[in-house]
């Protein structure tokens, strides 16, 4: 119980320090019941807070699996519903906790249509972790749902949120309206096919604030300008720089 005690105050105060506007009380109940029930460390990559819901990582469920001594993972392919020439890939995953265990199973199914940019050609691979976090999830009573079986498809609400509060460019001297900052934003990710989560935590990074609300024009407008630069330059440079994001920051897009 004291190792829990801890773990409860140290996953708390990691909470409030990186999701510090979507901590409430609902959400800390919450984040102090999964720490009890399962030892989650939110430090460790365990959760993720998205859209003031807690939901576990592949990382957690896999470092779960090891503490409660999983018997095994079994994975197999269901051609049925796959099209590896459309990248559309399902799998079936059964979770043996036990030698007399007769398995929890799970399956998970991916297609460029419900991945994110950033991992375009890897459905197979995500098909499969959505498998097995799903088996997982069965197998160990966990009723939140994992981060990678919802993919970029729980992300772009709250990214359009955020890129919508964005401060516009002022009228030019001609008397028309010069385009705003998030309209050009938004033009460069859909161009240039770039995830909006991690394009919004390289953001905030590159402007030096908490969220993109507290940034200024000036600083935002240098964000676009070396994005769209970058964006064009060398794209597979940016997306390696973006996917360094990935599981360290709040989802955005």
């Amino acid at each position: 119980m004291r190792s829990k005690s801890d773990l409860s105050r140290t996953n708390l105060s990691a909470a409030r320090r990186k999701w510090s506007t979507q901590m409430n009380r609902s959400t800390t109940q919450a984040l102090r019941l999964l720490t009890q029930s399962y030892q989650f460390s939110v430090i460790g990559g365990d959760l993720l807070l998205l859209d003031n819901g807690w939901y576990v990582t592949h990382t957690g469920l896999i470092r779960l699996a090891a503490r409660k001594q999983c018997r095994g993972i079994h994975v197999q392919p269901i051609a049925e519903f796959s099209d590896s020439r459309n990248g559309r890939y399902a799998f079936k995953a059964t979770v043996y906790k036990s030698r007399t265990c007769q398995g929890f199973v799970g399956y998970g199914d991916a297609d460029p249509s419900n991945v994110s940019f950033l991992v375009h050609g890897a459905e197979m691979r995500v098909a499969e972790t959505r498998a097995v976090n799903r088996a997982l999830r069965k197998a160990y009573g966990i009723g939140i749902c994992s981060v990678e079986e919802i993919g970029s498809l729980a992300e772009p609400a709250q990214a359009s949120r955020e890129l919508k509060k964005l401060p516009p460019q002022p009228a030019s001297g001609n008397g028309h309206s010069s385009p705003k900052v998030r309209d050009r934003l938004c033009h460069i990710i859909r161009q240039h096919q770039l995830d909006p989560n991690l394009v919004k935590a390289y953001a905030t990074d590159f402007c030096a604030v908490k969220t993109l609300r507290d940034a200024t024009r000036e600083q935002v407008e240098n964000f676009v300008s070396h994005l769209s630069d970058w964006a064009e330059k060398d794209r597979n440079a940016l997306l390696c720089q973006l996917n360094s994001y990935l599981g360290q920051k709040e989802g955005a897009a």
